[in-house]
């Protein structure tokens, strides 16, 4: 099975090398290493020098919202023209653990049915001096809480669509194909993953979370919540609300509310930034 990781970026330079150099450490590589370059034209120069580099495909970007479904599907083309069988998506602030690609490839021989694969992602904290130790990234990673965290050869099946994140997963190419690939009317932070997990739900995909198939989160500053993310979130959160009926992100948006931030308009059955009118 030829497989390939994408992953998607503007900037993020150092987190790249890192996870760069957690897939040449792995106990089995992909055949195909494709970084989608938003709007982010030095970076071919950037890994120019790197052993065994990405191949970079450039993606221009207008504005200040990220075309990150657009950057997805992309790579999920340039892999499918190459023959790729089976999909592997890793953000490019995450570190794959060294069985990532192994333990993906595995379970999508193994599992026959239709689906979507996604393995456990931990927290670091910052770096220590030096850098994250490479082989025991386990020993500082926090897991997840809410979701499942797999034993190193467990397969959990019949996950719960509405967890599926798109910081790590992997689905064979003909099961991408009949999701569709990612909305595209999604632009910005937020909403769009949680999108895609109703289209495979829709599509009779089942989510298998794949222990094993490990990936370590870099720690970088974040809001919570992501007030500077505002406007996409609302806007993406609308355009959620509209195709499935129920609202996303519904933490953020409460926090946005009790912030003085964002309010629910009931007469328009939406939700607004506060400085709308």
């Amino acid at each position: 099975m030829r497989t390939a990781m994408i992953t998607v970026t503007a900037g993020r330079h150092d987190h790249l090398r890192r996870q760069h150099e957690g897939v040449l450490a792995g106990s089995e590589r992909p055949q195909l290493y494709l970084v989608v370059a938003m709007g982010d034209p030095a970076l071919s120069g950037v890994v120019a020098g790197w052993s065994g580099r990405p191949q970079v495909v450039d993606l221009p970007a207008h504005g200040d919202r990220l075309p990150l479904a657009r950057a997805r599907n992309v790579g999920a083309e340039h892999a499918i023209e190459a023959g790729v069988d089976l999909l592997i998506f890793l953000d490019v602030d995450c570190i794959p653990g060294p069985d990532l690609v192994r333990r993906y490839r595995q379970t999508a021989c193994e599992v026959v049915e239709p689906s979507l694969l996604c393995g456990p992602v931990s927290y670091l904290p910052p770096p220590p001096p030096g850098g994250y130790p490479a082989q025991d990234l386990q020993l500082l990673a926090d897991p997840h809480p809410v979701r499942p965290a797999p034993t190193h050869d467990q397969v959990l099946r019949q996950g719960d669509h509405r967890l599926f994140w798109s910081l790590s997963f992997a689905v064979r190419t003909p099961v991408w194909q009949r999701i569709g690939g990612f909305c595209e009317r999604y632009e910005g932070y937020g909403g769009e993953d949680t999108d895609f997990g109703q289209l495979a739900h829709e599509a009779g995909i089942e989510l298998v979370w794949v222990g094993g198939a490990s990936a370590f989160h870099q720690h970088h500053p974040v809001q919570d919540p992501p007030v500077g993310h505002l406007r996409d979130i609302l806007r993406n959160a609308t355009l959620f609300h509209s195709r499935w009926g129920w609202w996303p992100m519904t933490g953020w948006l409460e926090r946005f509310e009790r912030d003085g931030l964002a309010y629910y308009d009931t007469a328009l059955d939406r939700w607004l930034a506060a400085d709308a009118g």
